[in-house]
């Protein structure tokens, strides 16, 4: 069994290149920041942010990185406009990652995830300094048969939605490469990484539970929830991140050993339903918090009603073990919309709650029920 992941990832993004695809997004922007407070050079692509409130410009993430808006759906001004992108490391993020958006833009959501994904391999594999690739998929990738354990990385590939199947798509395509083009000993690496349902500060993505409380919250409105009792594996987002920064630091040390699928997700704790994780939203935010009202699923609309990753991979073989108690990441959330809703500096947060992350992996504070700014 490997030891725990240390902090600072033993120093393996200090004076590293980073590509970063979709980094104007949710999780793109929590990595670009964790990357760059790890001593790395960052550059972005990415489709502009969604328009309203949004983690990149919240964080004034454009002054930090070399960030540069382009739609890796477009294969040839992809190669143009990033040809001169010599990186160590590609963190493949982007992605259309709604699955109502899927439902109404199928083949566009297969464009983005699906080709957008070949379009940034063929990108990597020109890079002569490239050590490891890193693409991103979900949980939702899993063919899913509704059972009660969790899924294992050699599990079928499924969806039932364009959405689902869109990821199952990318994990083949990214095998694919991997067999192909990544598969030499001593040459770049690619690995793919399936997270859980993740939530935290910053995310305002639409029909997402967690965005659709703080809205709602906020304009004064009772809460709307759909499928209240559809179980799924929470997270907050550094959870995940810490676990792809950590494969990311052993492929550029050690390389073939540690490529293929990883899948990270929570503990057993924190694979509940929508109607408990709204209840512990309420609980973090007092007497001026949400109000629900509990819906029916869209019968138009497949979505699992179980879904439970196994992640004893990465618990084995890198040491990774989520940090923080599922009510610890909730309080965490809500700090961080209510610190935003203060008009504090959302950057100095920010950087403070990846800072106050990196002390409980160190094992310096054991609070997991509260981590705020100081």
């Amino acid at each position: 069994m490997s030891g725990a992941v240390p902090s600072d990832f033993g120093g393996a993004f200090k004076g590293r290149h980073v590509l970063v695809t979709g980094h104007t997004g949710f999780k793109g922007g929590w990595i670009c920041h964790w990357l760059m407070q790890l001593g790395a050079r960052v550059t972005g692509i990415a489709l502009a942010p969604e328009p309203g409130p949004n983690l990149f410009e919240t964080t004034g993430l454009e002054g930090d990185m070399d960030s540069r808006l382009i739609d890796i759906r477009d294969r040839d001004t992809l190669l143009e406009q990033a040809g001169d992108i010599d990186a160590d490391l590609v963190i493949h993020m982007a992605a259309q990652p709604f699955v109502r958006r899927s439902y109404a833009e199928p083949a566009a959501t297969f464009a983005t995830n699906v080709s957008g994904t070949a379009h940034v391999l063929d990108l990597a594999r020109d890079m002569p300094s490239l050590k490891a690739v890193v693409v991103v998929t979900s949980d939702k990738c899993y063919e899913n048969n509704e059972w009660g354990w969790g899924y294992r990385e050699n599990d079928p590939m499924g969806g039932s939605d364009p959405y689902s199947a869109s990821k199952g798509a990318t994990e083949l395509v990214a095998q694919a490469y991997q067999r192909s083009f990544f598969n030499a000993e001593d040459g770049p690496q690619l690995a793919t990484v399936r997270a859980g349902n993740v939530f935290g500060g910053g995310d305002w993505g639409d029909d997402r539970l967690v965005p659709d409380i703080v809205r709602a919250t906020v304009a004064g409105q009772p809460v709307q929830i759909r499928n209240p009792s559809s179980i799924r594996p929470w997270q907050h987002v550094l959870e995940p991140l810490s676990g792809y920064l950590a494969l990311a630091a052993r492929l550029l040390s050690d390389g073939a050993g540690f490529a293929g699928p990883w899948n990270f997700g929570p503990d057993v704790s924190g694979t509940v339903n929508v109607r408990e994780l709204a209840a512990l939203m309420q609980d973090s935010w007092g007497a001026e918090g949400p109000k629900f009202e509990f819906g029916e699923a869209d019968p138009n609309m497949h979505e699992a009603g179980i879904l439970r990753l196994d992640s004893t991979k990465a618990q084995t073989q890198l040491g990774w073990r989520p940090q923080l108690e599922l009510s610890g990441a909730v309080r965490m959330t809500v700090d961080w919309y209510r610190a935003h809703q203060a008009h504090e500096n959302m950057k100095d947060f920010t950087l403070a709650q990846i800072a106050q992350y990196g002390a409980l992996m160190s094992g310096t504070t054991q609070n997991t029920t509260s981590l705020a700014a100081q």
